[in-house]
């Protein structure tokens, strides 16, 4: 427990209680040892949880985050230690995020070479509606007693479950779904959609199909390949009846077959479309191109609204820190750029990166500007002020090769 309060940040939100991470270190003597007692004991009382909204990313909708307090946080963390060593023996290998060394990155890596290696001409591009508060608790609790015995954890994962929902001074009753935010959300996540749809696709789909099928997902998000139309409508179909047998359904404004693939060009034209249609997984628009050689590859380019997103952060940023002293404003974008370029600095998307360091060279030397008494800063001022406190420049985080070698099939 100790060890796991250290890894929660510092400035993370207080719950309910209004403690602070802190707050919890000092007294942390004194609410342990009742917590643990009431665990052993099966009677520990899962504190409410404080509901706060983000921003979708490119949207104008709110996405619900959950906030439990910082001791309930840290309790969440060693559970999902333990379900996780447990689980990790049973995953398969195409479920990625929320389990170690498996990013988002593997996933994307895994996409390219299944499509790319393999004899993919379609893809279904599925996104569930309300997946996390769509959860069915009675289901959840079946699959974890599957595998996990001690009623001890069983009754922890209950209690988180129906834990109450604190908003706008009201507390709700919360009868499905799991609040993101806490450190166990995204395991039961995984458990729940390993049994529901993982190795359903593996055991009894598959087998059925004339072509071959693959599947990547990465939590929630998660694409299925085919080699052929016919299996891949039928495939459709089953989904969304297996998924509706588990309270869970598909987006239709966001679910859609594709043909994508070496052979998508052709398909293409066929239908009097000059380019195949792309795909979107993972905050990326992966599109059917050729290397220089002329064959086929899959180009990978930061998708338009979380583009747009990250230069309104940017922006945001600068504006927030325009008083403060250059070099604290260097290090605060520079920050900001080595995470977006980190994420985003993938084979072939090296133009997008480009295009956000451009844009916020041009923003910075305005916010600067703005505070001039000469009125403006001239671009021979301005790179005289870079050349002191340098923007990070882009840098590709995973190159072709790497691209290639960290698949996971």
């Amino acid at each position: 427990m100790w060890t796991n309060l250290w890894k929660i940040p510092s400035r993370s939100a207080a719950g309910v209680d209004g403690q602070r991470v802190a707050e919890a270190k000092e007294s942390f003597d004194g609410w342990i040892e009742p917590m643990l007692q009431s665990v052993h004991r099966r009677g520990y009382q899962a504190p409410n949880i404080r509901r706060v909204y983000i921003p979708k990313p490119g949207k104008q909708e709110m996405r619900p985050l959950g906030v439990p307090t910082v001791a309930d946080r840290a309790l969440q963390r060693s559970v999902a230690e333990v379900l996780s060593a447990i689980y990790e023996q049973d995953f398969l290998s195409c479920s990625f995020g929320g389990r170690p060394a498996l990013s988002a990155h593997k996933a994307l890596a895994t996409v390219n070479e299944v499509i790319a290696g393999g004899k993919v001409s379609w893809i279904l591009e599925a996104d569930l509606k309300n997946f996390f508060g769509s959860l069915n608790h009675d289901w959840l609790l079946r699959f974890v007693e599957h595998r996990v015995g001690d009623p001890r954890m069983i009754s922890l994962i209950r209690r988180w479950l129906k834990a109450g929902i604190l908003e706008d001074g009201e507390v709700y009753q919360n009868e499905e779904g799991t609040p993101q935010g806490g450190s166990i959300s995204v395991l039961l996540s995984n458990v729940y959609l390993h049994y529901v749809l993982d190795l359903w696709f593996e055991r009894v789909v598959k087998c059925r199909l004339q072509g071959e099928a693959y599947l990547v997902r990465y939590i929630d998000d998660f694409v299925m390949c085919f080699q052929n139309q016919s299996d891949a409508l039928r495939v459709q179909e089953a989904l969304r009846k297996r998924l509706g047998k588990f309270g869970l359904a598909l987006e239709p404004s966001k679910t859609k077959l594709v043909a994508f693939g070496r052979f998508a060009q052709r398909y293409a034209s066929h239908q009097g479309k000059r380019r195949p249609e792309t795909i979107y997984f993972l905050g990326l628009t992966l599109y059917c191109t050729r290397n220089l050689k002329g064959n086929f590859k899959i180009g990978m380019r930061t998708e338009k609204s979380r583009l747009r997103r990250s230069l309104a952060n940017l922006q945001d940023l600068m504006r927030q820190v325009r008083h403060s002293s250059i070099r604290e404003q260097a290090e605060k974008l520079n920050r900001v750029l080595r995470g977006h370029y980190a994420y985003y600095g993938i084979a072939g998307n090296f133009r997008a990166l480009q295009k956000v360091h451009r844009a916020v060279e041009r923003y910075w030397r305005k916010m600067l500007s703005s505070r001039s008494r000469s009125g403006g800063v001239t671009w021979e001022a301005f790179q005289q002020i870079k050349a002191r406190f340098p923007l990070m420049r882009p840098k590709l985080s995973l190159p072709y090769g790497a691209l290639q070698a960290i698949a996971v099939l």
